[in-house]
């Protein structure tokens, strides 16, 4: 089996399909909490404002999106701890 370097394992998932502002952000502060620095959690969400809300909480609080996909109404984002 060919793996790509695109491929990323997260060390933990969350799940925010179906809620809505500011939940995912919340939700997304609380499990990256529990990580450790280096470790990537990710994080699927449908409300249509998470995609700037969660951008713009990882770079004010200093976490790496190392990936973003979008398909249909759901977001997909790799987020790695940094701090």
């Amino acid at each position: 089996m060919l793996t790509l370097d695109s491929n990323i394992v997260p060390d933990a998932e969350l799940d925010c399909v179906g809620f809505y502002c500011p939940m995912p952000i919340a939700m997304t502060k609380e499990e990256i909490d529990k990580l450790e620095v280096g470790q990537v959690l990710k994080v699927e969400a449908d409300d249509p404002a998470a995609e700037e809300d969660i951008k713009r909480w990882a770079k004010r609080t200093g976490h790496e999106i190392l990936r973003f996909e979008k398909e249909g109404s759901i977001m997909t984002f790799f987020i790695k701890r940094m701090k």
